[in-house]
């Protein structure tokens, strides 16, 4: 009796225990609004998270979803700006970026390595017994940091074995959606890879969840694309959706579901989009296709290319399902009889690089090699030299691997060599720092982009200005010294600050070119302090800042 007793209490406590560990709090306190869904797609990747609206504000509480330890900080000037990732007692990871601060006692545990390295940027790896959290604790603060373009808090979860993401509406989120998702325009393709002819054809919305097109002749192998989106309740973001399912009189030929994704998945994403449409006109057209070079996690069925014959004097039905999250639906219908090809003119073929094959252009003063594998096919591409302006293609052609240019250093003084750099022109004809270095009397650099390249030249050193506080002036008051640096040209590559000699750690924030230091990460011994800030551009244009300030001392 008194075995089976204790045997009874010890599988309470572990189901209590069970229940506890698997406990579930949303990441913020406010009513979640999505400005952004798991697996959309994005420039150059898919949304590895979920992005949750913080009402245009920054320094919401941020807290940890689960029990668990931080297993994993970085601050980053670039991508999730100030990130924690939390591991849990169930085998997943949370992870929340873009972050204003961290809660004190992770803002002094990450402060204190920051001062250890004198660096800004930083990454940790916390031991499982440093900095443990429970479920509900506050861990940071929503913020706008890294490569965020608004304040919001970005979400994730991810298995914690091999860190591949999931889809977090799996979890207890709670959010209104009722919406079905939006179809734009529907069209029709003639062949899978880049250079597949392209038909659009009128939509007409037939009641709340189907979009049909008038009758369509057509002939061969053809597959679809879509411009589209989604919504949720109470947010007007257009956002992506979760699955789709391509069908062809009841036969699927292509269908997907965004339960989980690889980071691997992200090197294929311009395979998965009309990447000319997006370049020309800024466009996204998802086509419903799997291009030979792709190699997707989430598509269901590995063999479904999207791909459908279509013979003449046949009659067929094509059916596209769309949904989200939350099962809200639409589809796309069309009619397709088997008669004349709906493409009177084949695409040129003329093939100049092929993609076994590696490539180099050599000029009088510089070159560019494609090695193998640089495209996912066959392009044709024109690479010509005038004047030292590279014209290598145009931007309509999504790359696999980065290709090389070099620009042999031309004679001079060393100032004025030390100033030039490789740059590449955007749209509007400015010139764009390249980051390149120094090789064998060359400069050297890699691109994905295909555009036009040139030798330009800074001589400009980055501007610094104060904002809160003049030279010589009395600040006991102030928290913070708030400056503005800016570089019109190559950009900031370099800061260093000091107080009276020592290192002092500055948060930079590209975006808004604003330089914040905290006073009270030292100890005040004297009234008068001298600051000096050092600040050097990508081209090696340096500028120095130095003001004096009174302040009362701390002891």
């Amino acid at each position: 009796m008194k075995i089976g007793y204790n045997l009874y209490v010890f599988l309470i406590i572990f189901s209590l225990k069970g229940q506890s560990e698997s406990k579930w709090v949303t990441p913020i306190e406010i009513p979640i609004q999505l400005s952004g869904t798991f697996g959309e797609l994005r420039n150059n990747h898919f949304h590895a998270g979920i992005d949750i609206r913080t009402q245009g504000r920054q320094g919401l509480k941020v807290k940890s979803v689960q029990k668990g330890h931080i297993s994993r900080i970085r601050v980053s000037l670039s991508g999730y700006g100030k990130t924690l990732y939390v591991e849990h007692l169930d085998g997943n990871t949370s992870v929340y970026a873009h972050l204003k601060r961290f809660s004190p006692k992770i803002e002094k545990y990450v402060k204190e390595y920051q001062y250890q390295k004198e660096s800004y940027t930083i990454q940790l790896f916390p031991k499982i017994d440093e900095l443990k959290v429970d479920i509900g604790e506050v861990i940071g603060y929503s913020g706008n940091t890294g490569g965020s373009s608004g304040p919001h808090l970005h979400f994730e979860m991810r298995k914690t074995k091999g860190q591949l993401p999931i889809n977090a509406m799996q979890f207890p989120i709670n959010i209104e959606d009722t919406k079905r998702p939006k179809v734009q325009n529907f069209y029709l393709y003639s062949g899978i890879g880049s250079f597949s002819n392209r038909k659009e054809y009128a939509l007409i919305k037939k009641n709340d969840s189907v979009y049909s097109t008038a009758g369509i002749t057509a002939s061969g192998k053809i597959n679809v694309g879509l411009r589209l989106y989604d919504q949720q309740n109470q947010s007007y973001n257009k956002n992506g959706i979760y699955s789709v399912s391509v069908r062809l009189n009841g036969v699927e030929y292509f269908s997907y579901q965004m339960d989980q994704i690889s980071f691997d998945d992200s090197k294929f994403i311009n395979l998965m989009i009309d990447y000319k449409e997006l370049k020309n006109k800024k466009q996204r057209i998802q086509r419903f296709i799997a291009h030979p070079s792709q190699k997707f996690s989430f598509l269901k069925e590995s063999n479904q290319n999207g791909e459908m014959k279509i013979d003449s004097g046949k009659s067929y039905q094509l059916v596209i399902e769309l949904k989200d999250y939350k099962k809200n639906t639409s589809y796309v219908e069309a009619y397709l009889t088997g008669a004349d090809p709906i493409f009177s003119k084949e695409m040129k073929t003329d093939i100049l690089i092929k993609p076994e094959e590696n490539y180099l252009f050599e000029f009088e003063n510089n070159s560019v090699f494609f090695p193998k594998n640089s495209f996912f096919e066959k392009v044709n591409l024109k690479v010509e030299n005038h004047k030292d302006t590279l014209l290598v293609g145009q931007d309509i052609y999504p790359l696999q691997n980065a290709f090389t240019i070099k620009y042999k250093v031309p004679k001079g003084d060393s100032l004025m060599i030390s100033q030039t750099f490789i740059s590449q022109l955007n749209k509007k004809g400015r010139p764009v720092f390249f980051s390149a270095f120094k090789k064998d009397g060359y400069w050297e650099g890699k691109s994905k982009l295909l555009g036009v390249f040139v030798l330009s030249r800074d001589s400009i050193s980055p501007e610094i200005k104060s904002v809160n506080f003049k030279n010589k002036q009395w600040i006991s008051n102030n928290k913070f010294l708030r400056l503005k640096i800016s570089d019109d040209y190559s950009g900031v590559k370099k800061i260093h600050g000091e107080i009276n000699g020592k290192w002092i750690l500055l948060e930079y924030e590209p975006k808004t070119n604003s330089l914040t230091y905290d006073l009270n990460d030292i100890e005040f011994e004297e009234a008068l302090n001298k600051l000096k800030i050092e600040a050097e551009d990508n081209a090696g244009n340096k500028a120095i800042f130095e003001r004096d300030f009174y302040r009362k001392p701390n002891k």
